[in-house]
């Protein structure tokens, strides 16, 4: 915290310096004007931690002085511990670090805890190795000894700063402070020699500097904090969400800097014959004559021969280690490896310049006042045959196909002895994709089944390269979850079995490859099972909101930097016979800046879409935002997806088949690798009997669930085997179970199964204590457990209880289309007011998301009537909706009975039954019979 606190300043120069290794103890500078005394006897509870920071910059003869004055209040233990040992980081070959006070202010005593002593220790800390980083920092570390809650740390140091590289050139920058920051006093101030021909900006929206010139300087200074700075919607380009800050310099202008940067990166006797790097350059030489051809050999020798260090010690922060070092030592930061790549290009008569910039707020280069520090990143331009290449010595994985291609970095400084302005690099999507996805599913078994998936995913570029130094560190589950997270978004819902990982150093590509079971999502619409195909233009989000007056003029920052290329080849049911697409088969076109190029087939049963999917990073500018989000909206109104056949069959049917037919064997492998390759994983076990219950193997499915509950007894799998017991009509187990469920979880749904099947086997009472124990809870569940009161009232005989129960509810809620349909299905479970039951259903429909429930309930009314044609009218409607409900087709068979198709009941019959073993019993104890 005080890190954060104290250095709210960057600043550099140019000179020789004289720096000490160790803090230099000394009063506050002359210059500095002071800060309001801190009044420590009145604080409240209300009052900013932070209650003073002071930040004056003097910039003079080549030199930055930095000073920074910080008062913050120790409010509570947690901020007691934050600032309870003081850090203060410098780099010595730049300057010194001086301390000027450091005291304890407890109500209107101070406390001095520097004076004739020297209470800092001096680390050397590389805190950013992991980050790949040597920076030479040591840092002065003092524990407070005697700060107490209420205190109030009051701290002043300098940083005085000088960089060689600069050639007596200054920059300076600071943060400004705005609303809602909170702290009593703030302040930046800025002062050089009157005569000085320094330049100073700020950024800042409402600031008013107080410019004026006094004892031979001229001084700039802000109050802070400022108010609230405008807002800016999140998708504007990022120059229009720059940070505040305030700048100075006397750099002249952009050439100025360039020419200024340009001796460090000669390149003149840097490689010496009958040095190791003359024998790589006479290599490639020998290897290749096309200069494209070796300027690639020179890049990959310098991304994948030297590992990226930053080096910002030894003046290390503008100056380039020289070609041999770099190469010697086998590592080096952008500016060695920019310069090592310089000097063996321009040793293969290759025309090669070093360009500044900014690898991630490019855009806000040109808002800068001309300085280095604008910049963070430095790259190689090289031209050949009138070509311009930009070429990324710290990147990796380049090959010959990427060397066209151009970095997301917008504005760049050339770095040339003549100077050169800023230049903006037109972004233009990678030659090859950063990731190439391969998916096959294999959809025979059906529409709604699980589908079995071979994948593979190639990565290149940087990404490839961390994942493959992230996979030589990581476990197996970490590379287990890893795969899942990479691949899961192309395959959906579903998992991996078995994974492989593999790295080509020839192609610099990265491959994962897996096998697993998808489950595809089919819906039900227009009377035909649909899935849809695409995952491109789905994911295009276009929301920009420009309703502000200020915001009119504000373009949206539209597409990323991202380059994919998905090919997904499905096998279908059925040979594909029936199986149509609709929606856009073939795009070419640009959607909110992304663009997407897609080719579609269908052939017999196999079916592949490419999309080829890339960020243009593009502007939109508002009066085209209309435009653009209709064409998007347009193209969402017509998703690729295919379509089954209109009379594909019912899942009972496909099953049937499919196991005829040996269909599921491909899969439960699958299920049964998946067991192995993790036996002491209950959810393998749940999957496999997730799979076994859905093909109706329910013994199977029992018995998986057995061994799941064995490694972890939960409350799912309980209930999960309570059900699957029930649909046997082993009763008395699956209560067995429901009770298991409901110690390991009372508020699982539990409860209202095990209610239903303690009336079913008699126990009325047992059941109706259950659910008034969870009635009288209330809740979100309250009227689920009122509706299955009255259910039960009603298979119970008690008829006048189980009609006050419904009405109550219904009162209570009489827009909830559940509590209507249950009104409906209790009145037709007692045979009794059929009329109004009639109206609840019809009520129930027009409400309700789904009206399957609805529709069934109010079919066995019009049996209750004996008005069979409306009964079969709603139970068809019900099964298009959902072919496999048991309960439709037991109620379809047996109104077909009633009119005389005797086949088509033995169907339906039939079916009800393997979807529902126990579904003839359950009808008639309602007296309904076939």
């Amino acid at each position: 915290m005080m890190r954060r606190l104290i250095f709210v300043l960057l600043a550099s120069a140019g000179g020789a310096a004289q720096a000490s290794d160790k803090p230099v103890y000394a009063p506050v500078p002359d210059w500095v004007k002071p800060a309001p005394p801190i009044d420590a006897t009145a604080l409240k509870d209300s009052d900013p931690v932070v209650l003073s920071m002071d930040t004056q910059q003097r910039l003079k003869d080549g030199q930055v002085w930095g000073y920074v004055e910080t008062a913050t209040r120790a409010a509570s233990p947690q901020v007691l511990d934050a600032i309870g040992t003081i850090k203060l980081p410098w780099q010595p070959d730049k300057g010194d670090l001086i301390i000027h006070k450091v005291e304890i202010i407890r109500g209107k005593e101070h406390i001095d805890l520097i004076a004739g002593r020297d209470p800092f220790s001096v680390l050397r800390r590389e805190e950013g190795l992991e980050q790949r980083m040597l920076s030479g920092m040591l840092t002065a570390t003092m524990p407070v000894e005697g700060l107490r809650v209420g205190d109030v740390l009051h701290v002043a140091i300098s940083i005085t700063q000088k960089d060689g590289a600069l050639g007596g050139h200054v920059q300076a920058m600071n943060g400004v402070l705005v609303d809602p920051f909170r702290i009593q006093f703030a302040r930046v101030r800025m002062l050089w020699p009157q005569g000085d021909k320094m330049t100073w900006k700020t950024t800042a929206v409402g600031a008013v500097p107080q410019v004026s010139d006094a004892g031979g300087w001229h001084q700039v200074e802000i109050e802070m904090p400022l108010a609230k700075q405008p807002d800016m919607p999140a998708d504007a380009p990022l120059r229009y969400r720059a940070p505040r800050l305030i700048e100075a310099t006397n750099f002249a202008d952009w050439q100025d800097v360039s020419k200024t940067m340009a001796p460090l990166y000669r390149t003149d006797g840097m490689i010496a014959a009958g040095s190791p790097l003359a024998a790589e350059v006479a290599k490639i030489k020998a290897t290749e004559t096309d200069p494209i051809k070796r300027a690639e050999l020179a890049l990959e020798l310098v991304q994948g021969k030297v590992r990226y260090l930053f080096r910002g010690m030894e003046g290390g922060n503008y100056v380039p280690q020289t070609p041999a070092q770099t190469w010697s030592a086998r590592y080096g930061d952008c500016k060695a490896k920019t310069l090592l790549l310089i000097a063996l290009l321009r040793a293969l008569d290759i025309t090669a310049e070093p360009v500044l910039a900014n690898s991630q707020l490019g855009d806000m280069v040109p808002d800068h006042l001309p300085l280095p520090g604008a910049f963070d990143h430095v790259i190689v331009h090289a031209t050949i045959a009138g070509e311009s290449l930009w070429l990324d010595g710290t990147s990796s994985g380049a090959r010959l196909t990427d060397i066209h291609d151009t970095p997301p970095f917008g504005w760049v400084l050339p770095v040339r002895s003549e100077g050169a302005a800023l230049l903006n690099i037109a972004y233009r999507p990678p030659a090859r994709p950063d990731v190439r996805v391969d998916l096959a599913l294999d959809e025979r078994a059906g529409v709604g089944m699980p589908a079995s998936f071979k994948m593979s995913a190639v990565y290149r570029g940087p990404i490839a390269q961390m994942i493959r130094a992230a996979s030589q560190q990581a476990s197996k589950d970490d590379l287990d979850t890893f795969a899942t997270q990479q691949l899961s978004g192309f395959y959906g819902s579903g998992k991996v079995v078995t994974r492989t990982l593999n790295y080509d150093e020839a192609t610099g590509e990265f491959t994962l490859a897996a096998t697993g079971i998808a489950y595809p999502d089919w819906n039900r619409e227009e009377e035909r099972y649909r899935a849809t195909l695409d995952k491109s233009v789905t994911g295009i989000t276009f929301e920009p909101d420009r309703a502000r007056a200020a915001w009119r003029t504000i373009p949206v920052l539209a597409g990323s930097d991202g380059n994919l290329l998905l090919r997904t080849t499905i096998t279908l049911p059925e040979a594909g016979a029936g199986f149509t697409l609709d929606g856009d088969q073939a795009i070419s076109n640009t959607l909110a800046g992304v663009r997407i190029d897609r080719t579609t087939r269908l052939a017999g049963d196999t079916l592949t879409v490419e999309d080829r999917v890339r960020g243009t990073r593009s502007e939109i500018a508002v009066s085209d935002i209309a435009a653009a989000r209709a064409r998007l909206t347009q193209a969402k109104s017509r998703v690729l997806r295919v379509a089954a056949p209109k009379d594909y069959p019912a899942s009972w049917q496909v099953i049937d088949a499919d196991k005829r037919a040996r269909r599921f064997d491909a899969l439960l492998a699958l299920y049964a690798a998946d067991v192995a390759a993790r036996p002491d994983k209950a959810e393998a076990l749940t999957d496999l009997a997730w799979f076994h219950e859905k093909i109706y193997a329910r013994k199977e499915a029992i018995d998986d669930l057995t061994k799941a509950i064995a490694l972890d007894p939960s409350a799912d799998s309980f209930i999960s085997r309570a059900r699957i017991e029930a649909a046997l009509g082993d009763r008395a187990k699956a209560v067995a179970d429901l009770g298991e469920a409901l110690k390991l979880d009372p508020g699982s749904g539990a409860a209202d199964q095990m209610a239903r099947l303690n009336a079913d086997r008699g126990e009325l009472d047992a059941a109706l204590a259950m659910l008034d124990e969870r009635i009288g809870a209330g809740g979100k569940q309250k009227n689920d457990y009122l509706a299955a009161k009255a259910e039960v009232l009603a298979r119970g005989g008690k008829k006048d209880e189980a009609i006050t129960t419904i009405d109550s509810a219904v009162t209570a809620s009489p827009g909830n289309p559940n509590l209507l349909n249950t009104r409906c299905w209790v009145k037709g479970i007692l045979n009794t007011a059929l009329d109004t039951a009639l109206k609840d259903c019809t009520r129930a429909i027009e409400l309700g998301d789904s009206a399957t429930a609805a529709l069934d309930s109010r079919a066995l009314i019009y049996f209750r009537l004996n008005q069979l044609d409306n009964a079969l009218t709603d139970l068809n409607a019900a099964l298009d909706l959902d072919p496999d409900l048991a309960a439709s087709l037991f109620m379809r068979g047996v109104v077909h009975k009633r009119m005389g198709d005797v086949k088509g009941s033995a169907a339906d019959l039939t079916a009800a039954h393997l979807l529902s073993p126990t579904v003839e019993q359950d009808y008639a104890k309602l007296g309904v019979v076939p």
